[in-house]
């Protein structure tokens, strides 16, 4: 089972010796042993994400559906940096994946919006609950608790980050530094870590996983 995530050694997140990373960049013949491909079953993982010469996990955007790791995580501190390659489109950080209820092609969990304009948005799938109220309007789907910040989005093309951390069902999130949402008493409160396949293609770099 792997147990780390993509890093680039450009950042000094990256560089501490305390995270981990989930993509094998060492041995690039095995970048994705340890995540599984939830998608359409004739798909295959090498053609929906690639790994490209300097590091960068390239997506495809499609078709629907979404990538996690084998292994499950509770407390951690997570960075992840995404760009959109063509033009900005929707996705999201799936946290916390568990068996359950499906929400059409999503999985019980907790999504951290990287959709354009709306990153730092926090969304409960399928069976997720969470203890704040949503901003969305009652009855409206999907279900949204609203970033709290101005919006932090870097233009398109350029590279963002989010910086996740989840402690006991407290999940926190900063947008390019700007503290943005914050939620209590998530439920599932552990689980595996995604990334969606929302029709965008975008691109991966300094994903990693610091354990609390």
């Amino acid at each position: 089972m792997v147990k780390r995530i993509l890093c680039t050694g450009l950042l000094a997140l990256c560089a501490s010796a305390s995270a981990d990373d989930l993509f094998n960049l060492r041995d690039a013949g095995r970048a994705f042993a340890g995540w599984e491909l939830r998608t359409d079953p004739a798909a295959a993982a090498g053609d929906v994400f690639t790994l490209r010469p300097d590091g960068v996990i390239a997506s495809a955007g499609k078709p629907a559906g979404f990538l996690a790791t084998t292994a499950s995580y509770r407390n951690y501190r997570l960075h992840v940096e995404w760009r959109w390659t063509e033009k900005p489109g929707n996705g999201g950080v799936l946290l916390h994946i568990s068996d359950g209820p499906m929400d059409r092609v999503w999985p019980t969990s907790i999504q951290v919006q990287t959709k354009h304009g709306a990153a730092g948005d926090l969304l409960p799938m399928a069976a997720a609950t969470f203890a704040e109220p949503p901003t969305s309007a009652p009855g409206a789907q999907p279900v949204i608790k609203a970033r709290t910040g101005q919006d932090s989005e870097r233009p398109a093309g350029e590279w963002n980050s989010a910086d996740i951390v989840s402690r006991d069902g407290t999940i926190d999130v900063t947008i390019n530094g700007i503290a943005q949402n914050r939620i209590t008493s998530a439920r599932p409160a552990e689980g595996r870590i995604g990334f969606q396949l929302e029709g965008a293609p975008y691109q991966l770099r300094n994903v990693t996983l610091e354990k609390l």
